[in-house]
């Protein structure tokens, strides 16, 4: 896959999070300024980031929601920033079309759209008008699951899929995420990246997105800010059931897990 002026392929890659925000879990108001956002970016990027992921909008567990013109307001000036700073790709991480739209018009490369473009009827349009790669993760509005637990998941990101074919999104420019922290329980969420490969189904890339979330913290009895290790078991499992991408905080850290487990996968 191609992503910006970059090809991801028989690696698994890493995704850095930049939050904009004011109230995400773990970084809320730590960059949203354009000078403390680029000096992150500086540091992720001498770190090993491969693409910057850029939220405007916190999707924490009882997030409030913002205005399209807020979001826009607080991701434009700084994707733009770090284009004109930085030869990086940028991924827009929102699930709103006007959203996706002008993070684009400013340099983003991809779009990460936390409801499979369920949420936004005009997502995949904008994505298939623009030519954009995306993320499309698996999400519901409920966590009513009837029959096989892994069966639905597999189901709901099909119908992702169809959305995206319909409105003329190629299927090689799609990769798959399964939603951890998304309408699924604390026991539903280790079920979902034990069974990591079965989204192997779909035939597209797969991206794990565990970094610092609460199942680790529920698992390991910890807080936000000592999640580091419990993450990168996560960036360990995404390697070992061949994902092209984590997203993760901690950028090197995550890197030297993802090497050392490639060189012992590929000796």
């Amino acid at each position: 896959m191609k992503i910006g002026n970059k090809t991801f392929e028989n690696h698994t890659y890493i995704m850095g999070i930049l939050n904009v925000t004011p109230d995400s879990f773990t970084d809320g108001g730590y960059y949203n300024s354009v000078d403390k956002a680029l000096y992150r970016v500086k540091d992720m990027l001498k770190e090993g980031a491969d693409i910057i992921d850029v939220g405007g909008e916190s999707t924490r567990p009882g997030f409030e929601r913002i205005s399209d013109r807020e979001e826009i307001y607080r991701v434009s000036p700084i994707i733009e920033a770090i284009k004109e700073n930085f030869d990086c790709i940028i991924s827009i991480d929102t699930y709103k079309s006007s959203v996706a739209k002008a993070a684009v018009d400013a340099g983003a490369d991809m779009i990460n759209d936390i409801w499979g473009f369920k949420y936004d009827k005009n997502m995949a349009k904008i994505a298939a008008d623009m030519k954009l790669p995306c993320c499309i993760m698996h999400n519901r509005d409920n966590k009513e699951y009837e029959g096989n637990f892994m069966d639905c998941v597999i189901e709901d990101l099909r119908e992702s899929l169809q959305i995206a074919q319909r409105a003329g999104v190629p299927k090689s420019n799609i990769i798959v995420d399964p939603g951890v922290g998304f309408a699924k329980s604390y026991e539903q969420n280790l079920i979902v990246m034990k069974n990591l490969g079965r989204l192997k189904e779909l035939g597209c890339p797969i991206m794990l997105a565990a970094s610092k979330k609460s199942v680790i913290g529920n698992a390991l009895g910890l807080n936000t800010h000592e999640r580091g290790e419990g993450t990168l078991a996560t960036t360990a499992l995404a390697v070992m059931n061949g994902a092209v991408l984590v997203r993760v905080h901690d950028i090197e850290p995550n890197r030297r897990v993802i090497k050392m487990l490639e060189t012992i996968l590929n000796s």
